[in-house]
């Protein structure tokens, strides 16, 4: 399953995640990952969720967030949850070419590894494409 949590900067998105990160926590059968550009929210975030921060690998795309991911389930048969925070920050660009792509690619990797993906997505509910809608 992809989760996307959208809308406009400001409007909540990062403490809405952070508490879906905290829930998860008490209720999951394996790993949580909460993947970030920084450690802004490490304090907010519980202890027991493996953090990722982005900032030291320059991801630069969608594909090159895929691969940091498929990384880290690599490495890491038990993950159940992931959570990514402004992935617009982490790829740089809020620009939506090669997004759809990604949220299928995401969703087929969901299906094999059965891992929950929420991601939060800085974009105007109102103007999203409907693929965004979709999995809002």
């Amino acid at each position: 399953m992809v989760e996307l949590l959208i809308g406009k900067k400001g409007t909540g998105k990062t403490k809405a995640l952070v508490d879906k990160v905290n829930t998860a926590l008490t209720v999951a059968k394996g790993n949580v990952v909460f993947i970030a550009k920084t450690s802004d929210q490490m304090y907010a975030v519980d202890s027991k969720a493996r953090m990722a921060t982005t900032s030291d690998f320059d991801i630069r795309s969608y594909n090159e967030l895929l691969g940091f991911i498929y990384g880290i389930v690599s490495r890491d048969y038990d993950i159940t949850n992931i959570f990514i925070d402004g992935i617009f920050k982490i790829v740089g660009t809020t620009e939506l070419d090669g997004f759809e792509e990604f949220l299928k690619r995401l969703e087929d990797l969901s299906r094999k590894q059965s891992i929950s993906f929420v991601i939060s997505v800085s974009i105007d509910a109102d103007t999203a494409p409907d693929y965004i809608k979709e999995l809002a």
